[in-house]
Order: structure tokens, then C-alpha cells, then sequence
């Protein structure tokens, strides 16, 4: 698993940018299922048919994009404003490693402020090594992206960091279950969507052409076991999270029950998630047309959006062997 999760964490994809990552995966699924097509918005939509003609249709949402910066201004010295593309946190980006899509590399810094002013995104610039703007404008264009740049690597025996963990590793996932899945009563489709960060927008567009029965989301949640962080509840090792609620979605009961039962049937370890703030696609899967019922299978991870996020195997194998057991 960590291979395929480096291969696909490490391809960039900014939010609404993300077609390298939908050329990567398809090239992992395109004899795995039964067809594969791309909306307007830019969603990777695998379609694996059920053999019941009257089975449930069961949309599974992986999200592809990474939260970035945008340039909006390049100055005469030649560093370049952005803007957040996502929730960036600005204390987690002072001197990272950054990178745009055509392979210019950057260190973006926060400039000096007063004592008793907060930084904010007004205060980051990006260096990308060039001695006035005119050089600036040659290497990148305004609108250009730069994300954290990758660097996927192996913590102790089963933790991985990554800056685009959230949400290749659910990226990883939903490809793996895909390559295993065997035949199945009901039609699955497993949706790789765009703009997650921005507002689970390519997840809105994929649900209302899918009109699914059952929509699960598969996405990150916070942690609840380092220091002075306590919740949500859930801890790195201790098995797949399924969500009962997070600030954008209340799961739907009956789904909650079967995933857990899912997860009971694998032999896996689970946890129950409650998470104070955040959201993931089941948002938008969940007002959808009249609505559809929907649920979260969520992989903890420790610090989310930044350039080092951190999730444990056992985990993910919890998650796909849960979601194996619920499909079938």
C-alpha cells in the first residue's frame, strides 16, 4: 500500500487542477471496471455495474485536490503574493517547500510583523529564486498554484507523512477496493472529485448525474491522541473512523449501522467519530437532488493541511477491508 499511496500523493493536483491526478488513477483502474468518464467539472467517474438490473446505485467519494497557493501579484523584486486556494494555515507555511505544476520550485515565508499583530495570508510571499518580476513572470503567471511540494515518507513501521495526505490516502484506498472488488448485486461508482477544499463542489455535480441511493464519502479526520488534543475522539491505529457527524453532514443512521456491521463482518477494529468542526463530500452527496443517504469511512490523521500529515496503515487496511465487506 505505501507505494501506491507515495504514486498517487505525489502527483501535483491543486484545487481545480487535479487532471494529472484523474490521468494517474485512471491508468491504475481502466481494466478494473466497466467504464470510466470525466463531467465538466473534472470528477474521475469509475462505474463498476451491479448484476441485480434493480440493485441500489452506491456512489463512493474520494476527493483528488490539495490545498494551494494562488499568485495573485508579483512584486518588483520579483516574490510573488498569494492567496489560499483551501484552508491554509499560515503557521504551518512559514519556509516550506513549495512547487508550481510546470515544475518551478519555491519557499514561501512569512515577512516580519509587528509584536502584537497575528500573521496572515497578506504577510506570505513565495521565493522562487528569481531577481525581479520580470524573471518572475517567465518561470509563472498570475493564477499559477503552488502547492506543498511532495515528500511521502515512512514514520516507524506502519505511519506515513505526506503533505497531500488529505485526501490521496483516501485516493489510495478507493483505488485498492476497486482493483479487489469481485461482483456485486449493486452498481458502484467510485468517484475521484475535484474542489473538495473549496466546497465539496465536484462531489455536487458527480452526485446529481450519479443520483445515488447510498452516497459514502471517504476522506481524513482530525485526531484526538497527541498532545493537549483531545478530540475528536479517535486515535491513529485504532481502526477505521466511521463519522456519525462533522460540521457539514449528519450521517444517515441506517448507514452508520451498516458500516459498522461491515466492519464487525471484516474483523476490524472501528471507531466512531464525532468531529466539532469540518466536512467532507457526503455534504454535498447528502442535499442532492431530493437527498440521499450517506455516511463517512474516515483514515485519522495527524496534522491536517499542512506539509507533513500523518496516517497509519492498519488503519487504511481497516478501512478497505470494511468497505470490501459492505460493497459485497
Amino acid at each position: 500500500m505505501f507505494e501506491l499511496i507515495k504514486k498517487i500523493a505525489d502527483v501535483y493536483g491543486a484545487t481545480g487542477r487535479e487532471s494529472a491526478v484523474a490521468d494517474t488513477i485512471e491508468a491504475l483502474l481502466k481494466d478494473k471496471v466497466d467504464s470510466i468518464t470525466r463531467d465538466a467539472m473534472g470528477n474521475l467517474i469509475c462505474e463498476k455495474r451491479g448484476t441485480d438490473p434493480g440493485g441500489k446505485r452506491i456512489m463512493l467519494s474520494a476527493h483528488m485536490d490539495h490545498i494551494g497557493f494562488i499568485v495573485a501579484a508579483v512584486e518588483k523584486e520579483g516574490f510573488l503574493r498569494v492567496a489560499p486556494v483551501g484552508g491554509i494555515r499560515v503557521a504551518y507555511s512559514h519556509t516550506r517547500h513549495v512547487c508550481f505544476a510546470n515544475g518551478v520550485q519555491g519557499v514561501i515565508v512569512q515577512e516580519p510583523v509587528a509584536d502584537n499583530e497575528k500573521p496572515v495570508m497578506k504577510h506570505m510571499f513565495i521565493d522562487i529564486g528569481a531577481a525581479d518580476a520580470e524573471e518572475a513572470l517567465s518561470m509563472v503567471q498570475l493564477g499559477d498554484i503552488a502547492v506543498y511540494a511532495p515528500d511521502c515518507f515512512r514514520l516507524g513501521e506502519y505511519r506515513v507523512a505526506a503533505p497531500a495526505m488529505d485526501d490521496r490516502i483516501a485516493c489510495a484506498l478507493l483505488i485498492s477496493v476497486m482493483q479487489q472488488l469481485g461482483e456485486t448485486k449493486d452498481t458502484v461508482y467510485a468517484v475521484f472529485s475535484t474542489q473538495e477544499e473549496v466546497g465539496c463542489r465536484g462531489a455536487k455535480t458527480a452526485a446529481y448525474g450519479i443520483n445515488p441511493d447510498v452516497g459514502i464519502a471517504l476522506d481524513v479526520t482530525g485526531n484526538g491522541d497527541t498532545p493537549k488534543t483531545k478530540l475528536p475522539s479517535v486515535k491513529l491505529g485504532d481502526g477505521a473512523a466511521v463519522k456519525i457527524m462533522d460540521n457539514g453532514s449528519i450521517s444517515s443512521p441506517e448507514v452508520v449501522s451498516a458500516l459498522l456491521a461491515a466492519g464487525e463482518k471484516a474483523g476490524v477494529k472501528t471507531q466512531r467519530e464525532v468531529l466539532p468542526y469540518g466536512g467532507t463530500d457526503a455534504m454535498a452527496m447528502q442535499t442532492t437532488r431530493s437527498g440521499v443517504r450517506v455516511g463517512t469511512v474516515s483514515i485519522p490523521c495527524r496534522y491536517v493541511h499542512s506539509a507533513c500529515e500523518v496516517i497509519d496503515l492498519r488503519d487504511v487496511d481497516a478501512a478497505e477491508k470494511l468497505l470490501l465487506a459492505y460493497l459485497q
